[in-house]
């Protein structure tokens, strides 16, 4: 069953207690409310995993980021991981360019396994709304924007089990994203591309 986490307060999101770092804001867009992050000192820890023990996974995000180069060059947005081992975690990443480009970044370290999708040909402007998608079964990893697939490899992945999910910073409060963030999905179970949330959800 898939858990909709709604950026839309900092006391509670998706039944999870929220921890702010520093002060995010909670801002109107056209197409309801989102969390506004500064990519200096302002993130999210919620105290919960909600893909805990799953063996395969989808994590989707809506989200706008803002053009920070050179100073947000490396942004690791959303980030899980087993509090008692470092070895054990997930993570939504992107990468700035000079000509105001991103391109979307994402890794799963399991103790002694771990790879990177690394999307550095599939280039997307900034200041815009996206929908982007991380999707593991079965020893594969996939990366989606848009609905699109960019990249794909293979990698033994172990369920986390207890853990904390940070939202825009890297959870030891570093790699700070700066843009809007309006909604996360993690659903335990290896979504399509149909089956992800309506690009028509989109903002404008």
């Amino acid at each position: 069953m898939s858990l909709t986490l709604d950026l839309d307060n900092l006391s509670q999101i998706g039944g999870f207690p929220v921890t702010k770092i520093g002060e995010p804001i909670v801002l109107e867009t056209s197409k309801g409310k989102a969390i506004a992050f500064n990519g200096i000192d302002q993130g999210l820890i919620l105290s919960g995993n909600s893909i805990k023990g799953a063996s395969a996974f989808t994590i989707e995000i809506i989200f706008k980021p803002d053009s920070s180069f050179p100073h947000n060059v490396e942004q690791r947005f959303i980030h899980i991981q087993n509090l008692k081992n470092e070895n054990s975690r997930i993570l939504i990443e992107l990468r700035l360019t000079p000509d105001k480009q991103w391109f979307l970044d994402t890794f799963i370290k399991s103790d002694d396994r771990a790879l990177t999708l690394y999307a550095d040909n599939y280039l997307h402007s900034v200041d815009q709304w996206y929908h982007a998608a991380l999707v593991y079964s079965n020893g594969t990893m996939k990366h989606f924007v848009n609905g699109i697939e960019e990249m794909s490899g293979l990698v033994d992945y172990t369920p986390i089990e207890e853990g904390d999910t940070s939202i825009g910073m890297r959870i030891n409060q570093i790699s700070w994203f700066k843009g809007l963030i309006q909604t996360i999905r993690m659903t335990p179970l290896a979504l399509n591309p149909d089956e992800f949330i309506s690009v028509g959800k989109i903002p404008a």
